[in-house]
């Protein structure tokens, strides 16, 4: 018995621990230097930062072009979620993972596929749109079209058609039908597939620092400039609270809507194509086709295109720094840097992650219930907490003792790894969720030890979850650049480091290279994915 309880308090003390040192402590040490001085509580400092003209105006265009994406992604994706969750026709499969790959594309690659449609030279130049917040939101459609699709498709394909067909029957035309009896079924999916797209399109920074212009300014954006050029730490302090504040607002609309859905869910059936269906149809596959893929072919076709024509130059210039400058890291390095440093964050984030897995898991009642419902709450808070925000942690916090990580090589793979937890921990619970209780108490009876039981009876249900947790580590890890952008070191730049960097310099070149290292980064996150479900289906 005491092994147990020890096995169970150290699957729990030791990776809060890990997370108290270097989550909790960089962040409230970040927030404590936007809110106290010298006397204490800086009411004044405070008070000065939030009544600057600047402050609001951030706050109001991130709220401003968040709420635009977030409309946007719904408008699209409902109608996508019924053609391809809940039609029956040939070729859906296709559709249906096109829609799901800008979802697995870095935040900066999807900012330089759009700037290789808009920019000079792009298919879309004539728009004029190059650089503007409408470009971003676009953007942001791009990347979060695939959420409102898979959640409300999820539900759409669940729900009884007979409800439906019974108002149909009654005489009710299918936009009435629609309205009264699918709509409110469909409400609290598409509640929440708003809520979290309004979350992600708040914490677009890879997206801003790529496609808006040099003028253009979000909170996220606004934290660094204050702290990074400006060296304005007060002031960045109280935008990373003020952005901590919206996110976890956001955040609890989202996970109150996400339980009001479960209620719903039902079986159901698919339905073959009706002409009432041709309409939403024709808008999916043109959303497809011009909005998803037409920058990942176009960013392709630039990576590839030159001043000589189509030739592979882009990428062997991919061995140097940029045009223009001489010595200091080439791409390649980073690449290897984003390599090196994505295996680590996934080594840590798995080391941390496994452990809470198997404790969320487990059936509990009363008091160990509600422990495990705060150890819930408490891994949702990286999510709450912008990378950027962290970013700018760690570089205030962990330069210091007690934890003074400034030459460490650990530090970058520390940050990813708390970014990537929340989601590797998603991947792991449901698999160990659904093994039996009475399968491990059978083991306990017979004398088995906690590392046994875990052999045997977690060990399997966890190798399937564990190829979908690495996965999504791996690749988070590799394509993060909020938190990384604080604390890259000329010798540590990671490959979405350098690609913002290459094009936001003058010259041909340097365009060419950011546009082949955005197709190899987004070569390596989705081969990374594909290859963790290709392991998850092969495992027993």
């Amino acid at each position: 018995m005491r092994s147990w309880k020890a096995a169970g308090a150290a699957a729990v003390i030791l990776p809060l621990a890990f997370l108290a040192a270097f989550f909790c402590y960089p962040v409230i040490a970040m927030l404590a230097r936007g809110i106290t001085g010298p006397g204490g509580l800086d009411v004044t400092g405070i008070t000065a930062v939030l009544t600057e003209r600047r402050t609001w105006r951030v706050i109001g265009q991130t709220v401003y072009q968040a709420g635009l994406g977030t409309i946007f992604s719904l408008l699209l994706g409902v109608p996508g979620a019924y053609v391809l969750y809940r039609l029956r026709f040939p070729g859906q499969r296709a559709l249906r993972a096109l829609a799901v790959v800008p979802f697995v594309l870095p935040t900066v690659v999807v900012g330089a596929a759009f700037r290789a449609v808009l920019g000079r030279g792009g298919p879309a130049a004539f728009l004029g749109l190059d650089q503007t917040v409408t470009a971003v939101i676009l953007a942001m459609v791009f990347f979060n079209y695939s959420v409102v699709v898979r959640t409300v498709g999820t539900m759409w394909a669940s729900l009884d058609p007979r409800s439906e067909e019974a108002a149909r029957t009654l005489g009710a035309s299918p936009a009435r039908a629609f309205a009264t009896v699918t709509l409110p079924r469909l409400a609290p999916a598409i509640a929440s597939s708003g809520a979290i797209v309004f979350l992600f399109c708040s914490t677009s920074y890879g997206l801003v620092r790529t496609l808006g212009s040099p003028g253009y300014g979000t909170i996220e954006t606004e934290i660094w400039r204050r702290s990074a050029i400006y060296l304005d730490l007060k002031a960045a302090s109280v935008l990373s609270l003020v952005q901590v504040v919206l996110v976890l607002a956001t955040l609890v609309v989202s996970e109150r809507l996400s339980k009001r859905q479960a209620l719903r869910l039902r079986g159901g059936v698919r339905v073959p194509v009706t002409p009432a269906a041709i309409a939403p149809a024709a808008l999916t596959f043109m959303v497809i086709a011009g909005l998803i893929c037409t920058p990942i072919l176009t960013l392709i076709s630039r990576s590839l295109g030159g001043s000589a024509g189509w030739s592979l130059k882009n990428y062997r210039l991919l061995a140097t720094s940029g045009e223009g400058y001489t010595g200091g890291a080439t791409v390649l390095d980073a690449i290897w840097n984003s390599v090196r440093q994505g295996a680590m964050a996934t080594i840590i984030c798995l080391a941390v992650a496994v452990p809470l897995a198997l404790v969320m898991s487990r059936p509990t009642a009363g008091a160990a219930r509600r422990a495990q419902s705060l150890l819930g709450g408490l891994l949702l808070l990286p999510i709450g907490v912008s990378a950027v925000t962290l970013g700018f942690g760690f570089s205030l916090a962990l330069d210091t003792p007690p934890l003074d990580l400034r030459d460490s090589r650990l530090l970058i793979p520390i940050a990813q790894a708390i970014v990537a937890l929340p989601l590797a921990v998603r991947a792991l619970t449901p698999t160990l969720s659904a093994i039996a209780p009475a399968q491990r108490e059978a083991a306990r009876t017979l004398g088995a030890g906690p590392w046994r039981v875990l052999a045997t009876i977690d060990g399997p249900h966890l190798a399937r979850g564990m190829t979908i947790a690495l996965g999504f580590a791996f690749a988070s890890s590799l394509g993060e650049f909020g938190a990384t952008s604080f604390l890259a070191r000329p010798d540590t730049q990671t490959l979405p480091v350098m690609i913002v960097r290459l094009l936001g310099r003058p010259g041909s070149d340097n365009y060419g290279m950011a546009m082949a290292g955005a197709v190899v980064l987004a070569v390596l996150t989705a081969g990374i994915m594909a290859g963790a479900e290709a392991l998850r289906k092969d495992v027993p």
